[in-house]
């Protein structure tokens, strides 16, 4: 993206799966936002709106493909990079990691590109290679695979390195890669890629320009969306959907803010890392008494992962420290070091809450390093969560007066009635706060 975006193209970047981190830095890089395309969570149709909608207005689109190729939902391929490719009639681009790998990337290519042929692939670059006698040997390696076309490779280069840590890599907002690394990062791609015969390989796809993905609808509900570096996971199409449905998004920060922006009908709080920041989150008091008040007079708050651990009482560091945190919802949430949930969620309301009457569905993700060490019984749950991954079933979606708060991140286009029914409930509280 780096590289053709240095080349003077305009970049549309995609993301397949459930993912914040990746799409943070291509939008970014691409000065584009980032779209998250998902043949599990979302319908094919969406899908495909999504896809074409956003690609009309660059140059060239470059999708990022999540795990493995085939890797998707339990006993399916769905939410695989392979059948989002499928889906969209997208070719694709291999990526080997050749550190320590000679002839035996012809074996491991060639199985790829056989293994399922609906999903065209059509050429590879290496990665780690030490050299260009190591990429000699691995293009020759895949001669006798006339499908797939050696694009070039990348060479071992800890300066284009982002650092991880526990839910991945950091995030774009904490600048991870500064504007030299990107830049020394295109450059090496220019000069180690052959860029002209990968975009000779790309597709022309059938789009539909339109003017914007939200309609231009006068705002009827002011929701305050919690932005900054302890909570930048959101899936941008949730905000689409929002604006959408009458909501004028505010954005305002719980790390650096002293109160609520004025008027609000709403709060957002999505997920990110408020465990990296609970001293500065449980020193700022006033926004954490701003969001008490705001609840107490009804104000309607959803919040998911993060930030229903910002909501919680207080939350554990790995380090045994106990930061206060809201203190809206009577938990206590632990930091762990190991994944406590992961992979896609299917949801069932239980009772009616701020995102829906009781029956409806919707689809999502759950990754997180917390639990909930202590919670009261009394808290009522709005969600009958099934885990696709281990086939677990559980109940969760703290619920609270107007206030839902849940780990699970739910996509908003899983089921259109989401945010037209936290529109509604956000316009129906402000009654009670006047």
């Amino acid at each position: 993206m780096a590289a053709l975006r240095a080349r003077g193209l305009v970049v549309q970047p995609f993301k397949c799966g459930p993912d914040f981190i990746d799409p943070g830095h291509h939008t970014r890089i691409c000065g584009r936002a980032s779209r998250n395309l998902d043949t599990w969570m979302v319908s094919p149709e969406v899908n495909q709106r999504t896809f074409r909608m956003h690609a009309a207005w660059a140059n060239v689109s470059v999708v990022e493909g999540v795990m493995g190729l085939f890797d998707g939902a339990r006993g399916t391929d769905a939410g695989s990079t392979a059948a989002t490719a499928r889906l969209l009639g997208l070719p694709v681009i291999l990526v080997v990691d050749a550190s320590g790998m000679g002839a035996s990337a012809g074996a491991l290519v060639n199985g790829f590109a056989t293994f399922d042929v609906s999903v065209p692939v059509v050429g590879v670059i290496f990665n780690k290679v030490a050299g260009a006698s190591h990429y000699e040997l691995l293009s020759d390696a895949c001669e006798h695979i006339p499908s797939v076309v050696p694009l070039g490779y990348l060479p071992r280069d800890s300066r284009v390195r982002i650092p991880e840590r526990h839910l991945g890599l950091q995030t774009a907002c904490e600048a991870a890669m500064s504007p030299e690394t990107v830049s020394h990062l295109a450059a090496v791609v220019e000069r180690h890629v052959q860029i002209d015969r990968l975009l000779a390989l790309s597709t022309d796809v059938r789009a539909e320009r339109e003017e914007a993905a939200v309609p231009h609808n006068v705002p009827i509900a002011r929701i305050g969306v919690a932005q900054d570096r302890a909570f930048c996971f959101y899936y941008e199409d949730n905000l689409d959907e929002l604006r959408a449905a009458g909501a004028d998004l505010v954005p305002f920060s719980p790390l650096n803010d002293r109160d609520l922006p004025t008027g609000l009908d709403a709060l957002y709080l999505g997920g990110g890392y408020p465990e990296l920041y609970a001293e500065a989150l449980s020193a700022n008091v006033a926004m954490r008494s701003a969001i008490t008040t705001f609840i107490n007079r009804s104000g309607a708050v959803y919040a998911e992962c993060g930030g229903l651990m910002y909501l919680a009482e207080s939350i554990r560091t790995t380090d045994g420290a106990l930061w206060p945190m809201v203190g809206q919802l009577p938990i206590t949430v632990v930091m762990t070091d190991r994944l406590q949930r992961f992979g896609y969620v299917g949801l069932t309301f239980t009772r009616d809450c701020l995102l829906g009457a009781a029956g409806t569905t919707a689809r999502g993700h759950s990754f997180h390093y917390s639990r909930i060490e202590s919670c009261s019984d009394g808290l009522e749950r709005a969600h009958q969560l099934d885990f696709i991954r281990s086939g677990t079933k559980e109940t969760e979606g703290y619920a609270r007066s107007g206030m839902l708060a849940s780990y699970t991140h739910i996509h908003f286009r899983s089921n259109p009635e989401l945010a037209k029914t936290f529109v509604r409930e956000a316009i129906k509280t402000r009654s009670v706060k006047r």
